[in-house]
C-alpha cells in the first residue's frame, strides 16, 4: 500500500517503510500480483500459436485436396479462385502466428528479466546490503 505523498509505504504490519526499500517491497507486491495474468497470457498465446499451427496445416490440406479434385474432373470447374483465397487465408494465418510468437518471446524475456531483478533486490534485502547512498533499515 502506498501512503500520502512522497516515498513512504505502509508495510502490512502498518508501519512506514521509506526510501528505496518501501519501493522494493511496493514492486515486489505488485509482480507477485501481476505473475498470475502474465502467466495466464503467456499459456493463452501459447494455444492460439497451437491452434493456428493446426489451421495451417488443414488449409495446406484443404489446398492440396482441391488441385486433386481439379486435375481429376473430367468437366473443368474453376477452382483456382477458391485455391487463391486459401493460400491468402494461409498468408494472414501465418502473419499472426509470426505476431503471436513475437509477443510471446518479448513477454517471456520481460517475466526472466522481472524474476531476475526480484531475485536480486529479496538478495539484497536478506544480505543487509544496499547500494551506496541508499538509507539502511
Amino acid at each position: 500500500m502506498m501512503a500520502g505523498a512522497g516515498s513512504t509505504t505502509v508495510s502490512g504490519a502498518g508501519t512506514p517503510v521509506a526510501g528505496p526499500v518501501g519501493r522494493d517491497i511496493f514492486a515486489e507486491g505488485l509482480l507477485e500480483f501481476l505473475r498470475p495474468a502474465v502467466q495466464q497470457l503467456d499459456s493463452h498465446v501459447h494455444a492460439v500459436r497451437e491452434s493456428q499451427v493446426e489451421l495451417r496445416e488443414q488449409i495446406d490440406n484443404l489446398a492440396t485436396e482441391l488441385c486433386r479434385i481439379n486435375e481429376d474432373q473430367k468437366v473443368a470447374l474453376d477452382l483456382d479462385p477458391y485455391v487463391k483465397k486459401l493460400l491468402n487465408a494461409r498468408r494472414r494465418v501465418v502473419l499472426v502466428n509470426n505476431i503471436l510468437q513475437n509477443a510471446q518471446e518479448r513477454l517471456r524475456r520481460l517475466n526472466h528479466s522481472v524474476a531476475k531483478e526480484t531475485a536480486r533486490r529479496r538478495a539484497m534485502l536478506d544480505s543487509g546490503v544496499y547500494p551506496p547512498g541508499s538509507p539502511s533499515k
